[in-house]
Parts: C-alpha cells; sequence; structure tokens
C-alpha cells in the first residue's frame, strides 16, 4: 500500500470520527461509498464534477425518496443516512435520563462542535455561536445592533421575507429609516450592484444588509467589494449566507464582513433545525444577544446561545454533516452544484420559450436557477410536473422576480435532471 493511500485511509478515519457505531458505514452501500472516496481521491473536482458513477455512490449514502425528484433543495435540504442515524442516537441517549444527558454530557460537545463549524468558516471559534437557523441568526445581529432613531439601513427588496420583516420591526419599534434598493436581476455586472449600494450611503448610514445568494434565483452579490466599500465609509455589514455556506467554497474573513448568519439544514445537509451566527471578534462586545444572557455586554461569542432548553440531539448531530461535507470535499461539492446546474440550463434552451432568469457566468452563478416558459402561469407549471412526474420544483413570484426554481443537490444525477427535461418538452409539445 502506497503512502498516500495509507495517509488517506487513516485522514478517513478521523474524518468519519463515530463510524464505528453508524449502521450506514457497516453497511454494503456505506463500503460501497468509502470505497468511491478511495477511489476518486487523486481526480480533480472539476473532472469528477461529470463523474455519474462517483456521485451515484454518494447517492446511496442518502434515503431519498426513489419516486419523487427533489429539486426544491434550496429550502431545505435532506440529511445524509449518517446524519439521521446521530440524531437518533443522540435521542436516545437523551432519553435515558434527560438532564443528565442533555447538560452533562452532550452539552460538553459544543465546543468540539464550535471548532468544527470555525474550520469550515475559516475563522475563530470565538467568532462562531450555534442556533437554530439562518432567521434566527440574523435576528440576533437586526435586533442587537445599537441603532437609533434616524439611523439608516440599506437592503433590498429582493431580501429574504424574513429578515425584511425583521428589520421592519425595527423600524417600527425604534424609529430607525430603511433604505431599499430593487435589484434588476439577473445581472453579470459586479459594479452595477456595488454601485447600487454605495450611491445609498449616506452620513447617517449604519449597516448594509447584503443576501450572498439571492435565493429566489440564484444571483451571487459581490459581497467583498460592497463590504470594501462600506467599511470605507465607516458602515457595517451584515451577510445573509443562507444559501452559500457550503455551497459556494469561502472563508467567512474573505467576505470582510461584521456580521454573517446561515441555516445549516440548506447546503451542509446538517439536522432540520440548525444554524450558526458569526460575529467578528472585535464586533461582539456591542451587540447585544436576542435571548437575554447573563452579561449582555461580554466580548464572548456564547451570550449568543443561551436558547435554553433545545435539542442537543440536532445540534450535536451537526458534527456528523461536517464530517460528511468534509468527505465529499467544499470544491467537489462546489463543482458538482455548478455542473448540474449548467447541464440542465444549456440542454433547456433548445426548448421552445424557455427562458433563463439567473446569472450564467461565473462569479455570479451558482447551483440554483429560475426559468420560466413563455406565456406559461409558473404555479400552474410547478404543480404540472408535480402531478404527472413526481418532480418537485417551487414558483417564484416576488417583487421582480418570476419563474420556476431548480434547485438540485449532491445526490442530484443527470439521469433524473433528463427527466425534467423531457417533462418540460412534453408540457411545450401539449401546450402549443
Amino acid at each position: 500500500m502506497s503512502t498516500d493511500r495509507r495517509n488517506f485511509l487513516r485522514a478517513l478515519a478521523g474524518t468519519i470520527g463515530l463510524a464505528g457505531v453508524s449502521p450506514f458505514f457497516a453497511s454494503a452501500r456505506g463500503k460501497s461509498f468509502m470505497e468511491a472516496l478511495e477511489r476518486y481521491q487523486a481526480m480533480p473536482a472539476r473532472q469528477l464534477a461529470g463523474d455519474e458513477t462517483f456521485w451515484r455512490q454518494v447517492k446511496l449514502a442518502y434515503s431519498v425518496s426513489p419516486t419523487v425528484l427533489n429539486l426544491n433543495n434550496g429550502g431545505v435540504s435532506p440529511q445524509p443516512i449518517v446524519v439521521q442515524e446521530a440524531v437518533e442516537r443522540y435521542n436516545r441517549m437523551s432519553n435515558e435520563a434527560p438532564s443528565y444527558y442533555m447538560w452533562r454530557v452532550l452539552d460538553l460537545g459544543r465546543e468540539a462542535l464550535r471548532n468544527k463549524l470555525a474550520g469550515l468558516g475559516g475563522c475563530s471559534p470565538e467568532e462562531i455561536a450555534i442556533n437554530r437557523n439562518a432567521s434566527e441568526a440574523l435576528e440576533t445581529v437586526i435586533f442587537g445592533l445599537r441603532l437609533k432613531a434616524g439611523d439608516e439601513v440599506v437592503l433590498t427588496r429582493q431580501d429574504y421575507p424574513s429578515m425584511i420583516n425583521a428589520w421592519k420591526q425595527r423600524a417600527h419599534r425604534d424609529g430607525i429609516e430603511l433604505k431599499w434598493l430593487s435589484l434588476n436581476l439577473p445581472t453579470e455586472d459586479d459594479d452595477e450592484i456595488v454601485e447600487a449600494f454605495v450611491s445609498a450611503i449616506t452620513p447617517r448610514t449604519r449597516l448594509l444588509h447584503l443576501t450572498h445568494v439571492i435565493n429566489w434565483n440564484g444571483q451571487v452579490l459581490p459581497v467583498r467589494k460592497i463590504a470594501r466599500e462600506a467599511h470605507s465609509r465607516g458602515v457595517e455589514v451584515l451577510v445573509d449566507g443562507a444559501h452559500s455556506f457550503c455551497h459556494l467554497d469561502f472563508n467567512i474573513p474573505e467576505l470582510e464582513c461584521d456580521y454573517f448568519g446561515t441555516s445549516l439544514h440548506k447546503w451542509l445537509c446538517a439536522p432540520f433545525g440548525s444554524g450558526m451566527l458569526y460575529v467578528s471578534q472585535k464586533k461582539i462586545e456591542k451587540l447585544y444577544p436576542l435571548l437575554a444572557a447573563p452579561e449582555p455586554e461580554s466580548s464572548d461569542i456564547r451570550k449568543f446561545e443561551h436558547l435554553g432548553t433545545r435539542s442537543f440531539a440536532i445540534e450535536q448531530a451537526i458534527g456528523q454533516a461536517v464530517d460528511f461535507h468534509l468527505m465529499i470535499g467544499a470544491e467537489r461539492k462546489k463543482e458538482r452544484l455548478l455542473y448540474l446546474r449548467n447541464y440542465w440550463v444549456q440542454r433547456a434552451r433548445a426548448i421552445p420559450g424557455f427562458q433563463l432568469h439567473s446569472p450564467s457566468r461565473l462569479p455570479q452563478s451558482c447551483g440554483i436557477a429560475l426559468f420560466s416558459l413563455d406565456g406559461v402561469d409558473h404555479n400552474e407549471l410547478s404543480t404540472w410536473l408535480f402531478r404527472n412526474h413526481q418532480i418537485h420544483t417551487v414558483a417564484i413570484n416576488w417583487e421582480n422576480i418570476h419563474g420556476v426554481r431548480v434547485t438540485p443537490n449532491v445526490y442530484t444525477l443527470t439521469e433524473g435532471l433528463d427527466r425534467l427535461l423531457e417533462a418540460l418538452q412534453l408540457y411545450t409539445e401539449a401546450n402549443r
């Protein structure tokens, strides 16, 4: 056995962690998955992106429906089998003696988990708080910032509704002023987006709210460019990373933002109801926690985790999701998602009336794409796809963005996307 292969297997053993107690890794499907990871270890990520044999093995690590084609992973993603097993295992443990196992055993695992998440984010563990979703993470910042009447916050009408509502409540309660941008999407002109935010800044502007990936159509915003312009004018930056974290390949500090919130049950495929907050270390002290902490002006990131009783099973199983993500690899995952998106979009262009409402080029595009068919109601088409072909998509009608959103994930195979393309072709032929 070569030294490289021996080192690879040793690294895998360390990454798996609880493989010894995971039924999946002892199963034929689990062993096949592990063999595929070893066999393809040296293949470059971009080349591997189109290898259906490898990704078929990845699909075996999920328990997704064999009949329903789920192309709405942008809403919430399924968990790999090892993550499901971990949730069940930790839940059974908790139920043996809840107050003991939850508070004296599983609660002690949070620091190790914090380190794992910090590794994914490329930041200090002292800048990571673990919570339940992107809304909770971002609302911690929205309601915790020391803003006063007359202070301005710049945001867009294409941001996520929960965040828009949170800012509206803050404005209603405290008299801050919201300055709305309406982005003309899709666009492949970063300078246009940067200029839109910069031109909205005034001496009273205190914060820019940036959605890293617009969930409606997959537009990737040039966050770092905007953040640099904001900071040069003394303005802070909050980033909604619900659709970028573990989808795109980046480190949070590279964005040069002050605050970042994400859901882990989307692209990390962690348990439902898991999220993460990043606060730049120098900003922690001045940010109030959403739920009361003993020392609200502490510089300890843990003050944002005073949630009371929550599911420790869900929280601790995030660790298995991190391990699984690392086994595939962030670059491999990014390249596969881009490959799948380009695979179906390029072929769909031949369908009469097809229109793409997402960027076509990097770095503005990602795995999410939005389309429409001329003269076709988006809700009707999405409903028809599921009723007639069991293809699950979502119709988008928000501000100036309209269409059907298609969002694959790493377990999606090109044969599934062929099924989508065939269905769209049938629909157009039947409705000419």
